[in-house]
């Protein structure tokens, strides 16, 4: 029998990144279970921690049989179940959605990384089982009719090729910008949506974070998601088209926290990275030369955010550190 393959680093290192991912939702959810008001929203959200929890097993036991310590993650004493709820009915399915969102992206960059058989089955299995979890919030939402929907388009009759560069043209001052076009509609509205999320979410951690520092960097996050939508729904406007509404599903008004700052850290930190990843797909795929800059100038801005935030953490111990290869200088010393 062929001995097992060693764990690679690439392999060692999304490994981490899941464990770290999966127990902040993990605990997320049991929170938002316990507030749930809907049967049907509080079984998709029990069906997906149940699964969560069976993932992260699995996790640890590919850690142990490589001699690998299991990383702290989020644990018990992140959450505090019992507190008042802190979002409106409907927030705890928006929230899981985006969350798959990021999911799937993880998961597949994860996957493309994976050499062992048994690391690519189980993200094999995790992008499978995060788009069946998305797919039913995407139904969810839609049966409730809170989940509004990019602008219909008319569909084209006939092939067109650019003629010229004025079609790249998002300066010319003697001339009105082209109409966007929907490859570029599909970015800013995903943009938007995502932002619209994020600040509805941060406004909540802001309400009932504990550090001063902390609510302070929450209420700064506040700003930049709501500076995002606002810049790109002006764009929308620019070209007649409809923006998406602002859904109902707002932080209520508790002040009590149900997660720890250190877990509403890192979860404003996946947001982050998100939003990054987002801005660049949106940038090398739009063709109107002010879109590309107005995206990269967002990134700077989330990048920017994203530092302060992993610096806040590190001081106040809450950034765990990923497994390190080994430094040959110190072994040589």
């Amino acid at each position: 029998m062929s001995q097992k393959q060693a764990l690679t680093s690439s392999e060692l290192g999304t490994l981490w990144m899941t464990y770290q991912e999966k127990t902040m939702t993990q605990r997320m959810l049991e929170y938002f279970i316990e507030q749930a008001d809907d049967n049907r929203a509080k079984e998709i959200m029990q069906d997906t921690h149940m699964k969560i929890i069976n993932y992260l097993e699995d996790i640890k036991a590919i850690l142990k049989n490589e001699g690998a310590v299991i990383p702290v993650g989020y644990t018990e004493q992140d959450v505090n179940i019992g507190v008042p709820k802190l979002y409106d009915n409907m927030f705890d399915i928006m929230f899981l959605r985006l969350l798959k969102e990021i999911s799937m992206g993880l998961h597949t960059l994860h996957l493309s990384m994976a050499y062992r058989k048994d690391i690519i089955l189980l993200y094999k299995e995790l992008t499978a089982f995060t788009q069946s979890v998305y797919d039913e919030c995407v139904d969810y939402l839609q049966e409730k009719d809170v989940l509004p929907r990019p602008p219909v388009v008319t569909m084209p009759k006939s092939v067109e090729f650019v003629e010229g560069t004025s079609y790249m043209s998002g300066f010319n001052l003697f001339s009105e910008k082209r109409a966007l076009n929907t490859v570029e509609v599909a970015h800013l509205y995903q943009s938007i949506e995502a932002n619209i999320i994020g600040m509805q979410l941060i406004t909540g951690f802001a309400q009932v974070a504990n550090e001063p520092e902390v609510k302070k960097y929450f209420i700064k996050g506040k700003e930049l998601a709501k500076k995002i939508v606002t810049d790109n729904t002006q764009v929308f406007l620019q070209s007649d088209i409809q923006p998406p509404s602002t859904w109902g599903a707002n932080a209520t008004d508790s002040k009590v926290a149900p997660f720890s700052d250190k877990l509403m850290m890192y979860c404003t930190s996946l947001f982050c990275s998100f939003g990054l990843g987002s801005s660049a797909l949106g940038t090398a795929f739009s063709l109107r030369s002010d879109l590309p800059l107005k995206m990269v100038s967002e990134a700077k801005d989330i990048l920017t955010y994203g530092q302060d935030g992993g610096k806040l953490m590190a001081k106040n111990g809450w950034l765990e550190e990923p497994p390190q290869m080994q430094d040959r200088n110190d072994l040589t010393k």
